[in-house]
Order: C-alpha cells, then structure tokens, then sequence
C-alpha cells in the first residue's frame, strides 16, 4: 500500500479512472488498417494523446480535422465494455468536489459519456483537450486544472498511465502516481506506480 499527501488530485481519463482500453484500441486498429499504417507503433504513441496529435504524427497526408471528427463520432457511439478502474468510486467518493480534477486528452462531450458509462461523476473541473492550447505531454491542462481549483502546483498529485501524461505532471511540477493499466510498469518512465487505486491512500490536506 502506497501513501500520498496532497491537497488535491488530478486525474487523467482513460486508463486512470476509466478502462476504455479494448474500446480505445479497436477503434484504433480499424483506422490504422483502412489507412495502411502499423497497428503496433500507432498504439505506442497514441494512449495518453489527442487524437489530432497523434493523426499529425502518422499520417499528416490525410485530412487532420476530417479524420479526428470521424474518430470522434465513432468514439461517442462505442461505450460497450467501459468500466470504473479498480478503487476509482470509491475514492471519488471520498473527495470534496474541489479536491479534484480531470485532465484528458479526449473531448469534453467523450469524457462525459465514458465518465458516466462507467458510472464515476462528472467533476466540476473538467479540463478536456478542447480546452488546452497544447496536448500532453504539455503541462498546460494540469497547470490549469490546478489554478482553477486553487492549489499550488507542489500540493498537487497527478495520476496517470501513460508516458506523455507522466511526463506532463512532472513538467507541471506536480508529484505523478502511475496506474500499470496501459503500460508495464517499466514503460513509466520510473515514477511511482500502483495497479489501481485499492493500493493507494491518499492524505488530503
């Protein structure tokens, strides 16, 4: 058992309070094999990122803004096997609502539907990438979750389950906890990690 002292806590969508993992995936795997691009590299650089990001990366011939909507849609319309990661309820349960925070890469309509789809609330800070200038691995939706909640940066604990998350939260100046829900433990760039939140305490201040 791991524990953690903050005075708020900030959370990533996907692979952190959700399990949309097969769900994200699939869908992935049907754009890649239309497109003619590997399964395997994209789904290495995709977790964690906007989608427009991860379309400019790999495939900046194609039509970004089109393609990202048509993901999108798909998306919306995908909520079979959504859950709650494991501990998740109930440690929101737990939280005032201006204890926490979501900071995803997905839109804020997706972040709804998977929240709800997974039966976890929607908080009252919810910093989508619609909101940010600039993606993961920018610090910017952190920065701004924390502002808006205000809290410091250093009282602040980022979760979350992938590389450019992690590397996010550390930019933000922000203490990471990582969920092993995506990546091996040894693909999260050596912060502290657990498999789910049954494993975690935290101490709010």
């Amino acid at each position: 058992m791991i524990s953690l002292s903050c005075e708020a806590i900030l959370f990533d969508m996907d692979g952190t309070l959700v399990d949309s993992k097969a769900c994200v995936e699939s869908i992935w795997e049907r754009w890649a094999l239309k497109h003619g691009i590997d399964v395997h590299s994209l789904l290495q650089t995709s977790h964690g990122r906007r989608t427009e990001d991860t379309i400019k990366d790999v495939a900046p011939h194609l039509d970004i803004e089109a393609e990202a909507k048509a993901l999108q849609t798909e998306e919306l319309a995908t909520r079979k096997g959504i859950v709650a990661v494991g501990g998740s309820f109930q440690l929101l349960s737990r939280l005032r609502e201006d204890q926490w925070a979501v900071v995803t890469s997905a839109s804020r309509a997706l972040a709804t539907v998977r929240l709800e789809c997974a039966g976890l609330p929607v908080p009252s800070q919810l910093i989508s990438g619609d909101d940010v200038h600039c993606g993961k691995p920018d610090p910017e939706g952190y920065l701004k979750a924390a502002d808006r909640l205000g809290v410091p940066y250093d009282h602040c604990v980022v979760v979350e389950d992938t590389p450019v998350g992690i590397l996010a939260g550390h930019s933000a100046g922000m203490t990471v906890l990582a969920l092993a829900t995506t990546f091996a433990p040894e693909h999260l760039l050596g912060a502290l990690w657990v498999p789910d939140f049954n494993q975690v305490e935290f101490s709010m201040t």
